[in-house]
């Protein structure tokens, strides 16, 4: 076996699996980036195009190590977060929530996206299906909307009574106050899209047979009624903007820096240190002279189409 200058050829081909490991890796978000663009021109990037690419795919990579970071110490400090976010259909909120779990462990860290209530949940107290997903000690939970559905949806598409929509102002604040004083850290996010953005990005899911689960009829409905859910996010804003858990606004037109405006933002308000990782050293394999193999059939094999 031919010797390497660093080793035997052994290991150089270890340390070429290795490095390509950590390549396959961060292919992930290569192949999100991928899909995001497969609609486009097909104009090649200018030069400016090009550096900021690499520049977002720096700074993302850079973020996901720090939000990694924080998950190390909500985890080893049993701190608990609830991050809300909500915007009008097709502002980029599922995007950003992707690139904030991506490279998190889903075991402490998970994403509560609630379906339209049933019938037994619609006689229940207005906050009560949400109270199950809150989190416990050392957990983050992503909503993908949340309680604020009666404020925006439930109002404009008249799911609500006026009553009941008064009764979620009431008891939207105390609510949250009451999370908050129990240690549960809320922040909330609201995307920002221009009617122009909206109608682009709803456009590319109507001729994008990938996406098209992604429209609904209540979404083209949402389309129809733009200034009423304009009326609507500003009454909520205006009535639920506490100190203890206020709105921060994400200007959401451009995808990319959205992500990473709100990646940051996020960071920021958490009090998170960096804990020393404890050293792993990987156990080395036992063998048994006893044992033997049993080969599976061939009939259980996927067929290999891909060289």
């Amino acid at each position: 076996m031919a010797m390497h200058e660093n080793g035997t050829a052994g290991e150089f081909t270890f340390n070429q699996r290795l490095l390509q490991e950590f390549y396959d890796s961060y292919d992930e978000e290569l192949e999100m980036e991928l899909d995001d663009r497969r609609l486009g021109d097909g104009e090649p990037d200018s030069d400016e195009q090009k550096t900021w690419r690499k520049q977002y795919f720096r700074e993302l990579l850079r973020l996901q190590g720090e939000l990694v970071k924080m998950q190390d110490w909500v985890m080893r400090t049993g701190h608990r977060i609830v991050i809300i976010f909500e915007g009008r259909d097709a502002a980029g909120k599922g995007g950003v929530i992707k690139r904030i779990t991506q490279r998190l462990n889903p075991r402490t860290c998970r994403v509560a996206a609630l379906p339209a209530p049933n019938d037994r949940e619609r006689t229940q107290w207005y906050f009560q299906r949400y109270i199950a997903h809150l989190p416990a000690a050392g957990e983050i939970v992503l909503f993908d909307r949340s309680w604020y559905n009666r404020a925006g949806v439930e109002k404009v598409m008249g799911f609500c009574s006026d009553q009941e929509y008064e009764e979620f102002f009431r008891s939207v604040p105390e609510f949250e106050k009451m999370l908050t004083r129990s240690g549960i850290q809320i922040v909330k996010y609201w995307f920002s899209i221009t009617d122009e953005e909206q109608e682009l990005r709803f456009l590319s899911r109507i001729h994008d047979p990938l996406k098209q689960w992604k429209l609904s009829p209540m979404d083209l409905e949402s389309r129809r009624r733009w200034e009423n859910y304009t009326a609507a996010k500003e009454v909520m804003l205006k009535r639920t903007h506490i100190p203890e858990a206020p709105w921060w606004i994400v200007q959401g037109v451009d995808k990319k820096k959205a992500r990473l405006n709100c990646i940051n933002h996020l960071l920021e308000q958490v009090p998170y240190e960096e804990t020393e990782a404890p050293t792993i050293q990987l156990p080395k394999r036992t063998y048994s002279d006893d044992y033997q193999r049993t080969m599976l059939p061939e009939t259980m094999i996927v067929p290999d189409l891909y060289d």
